[in-house]
């Protein structure tokens, strides 16, 4: 990981496929989820706040809700907002930027 300004690097573009989630580990240790959702990169905590699933080794990406495996509440991942039940607890969103073709995460 590479530290500058922007945020920690996090990876090329070409790393976060749309439609796909990858994981990614701050420098802290914070594990995190990144999302590609129609071609911009959101970033969110890598737990779910009601099992503790992480959700981007099992979660399910369609559109920009992300449903936990284990107990299949969802939530929005631009906003970590709670969409679906037993979710009740937002997820810590990243600030996230492109430059260049590489994506950074404000921590």
């Amino acid at each position: 990981m590479t530290t500058t300004i922007n945020g920690i690097l996090i990876g090329p573009v070409q790393d976060f496929p749309e439609g796909e989630i990858r994981p990614a580990t701050m420098p802290d240790g914070t594990n995190l989820a990144v999302y590609n959702v129609g071609g911009t990169i959101y970033a969110t905590a890598d737990l779910c706040t009601h099992g503790e699933a992480s959700l981007s080794e099992e979660g399910i990406l369609t559109g920009n809700i992300v449903e936990c495996p284990w107990h299949f509440g969802t939530f929005d991942v631009t906003s970590g907002a709670p969409t679906g039940m037993p979710c009740t607890v937002p997820l810590k969103t990243f600030p996230v930027k492109v430059i260049e073709d590489s994506v950074y995460v404000e921590f």
